[in-house]
């Protein structure tokens, strides 16, 4: 069982709401490129396309140079290293997205706590408070 102290593997809950508040922030950055409406299926289709975009790079981004995305900020959770190097780094973030997007492998954890991404990337989702 991981321990609840600082530093500590973050919990599921955490990391989807977090994960939540990313798609939202992404959704609300679209709407200043691409007018939603809800009543047209191809325009929301297109919405919806620029959307996952537009969270995949403020993921990466913002995972690879300071270790958290906005929505991880929020709830208090960050991305480390195993290895010990300050910064995550561009390929291993992008990796962390691709399979985020895939949902099973950020879903699926181990008794550590650790989720399939976090394994394949040697990365840890960690309690910043």
């Amino acid at each position: 069982m991981p321990e609840t102290g600082v530093g500590s593997v973050a919990a599921g809950g955490a990391r989807l709401l977090g994960l939540v508040l990313d798609l939202v922030l992404a959704s609300l950055v679209t709407t200043l490129f691409v007018h939603p409406n809800v009543q047209d299926p191809a325009v929301m289709q297109s919405f919806n396309l620029w959307s996952g975009l537009v969270w995949a790079v403020i993921t990466i981004v913002s995972a690879a140079f300071f270790g958290f995305t906005p929505g991880m900020g929020a709830v208090g959770i960050r991305v480390g290293r195993l290895d010990g190097a300050a910064l995550v780094g561009l390929w291993r973030a992008l990796v962390r997205t691709a399979l985020t997007f895939v949902i099973i492998p950020a879903a699926v954890r181990n008794i550590d706590g650790r989720s399939w991404l976090d394994r394949l990337t040697g990365t840890v989702v960690v309690r910043m408070r």
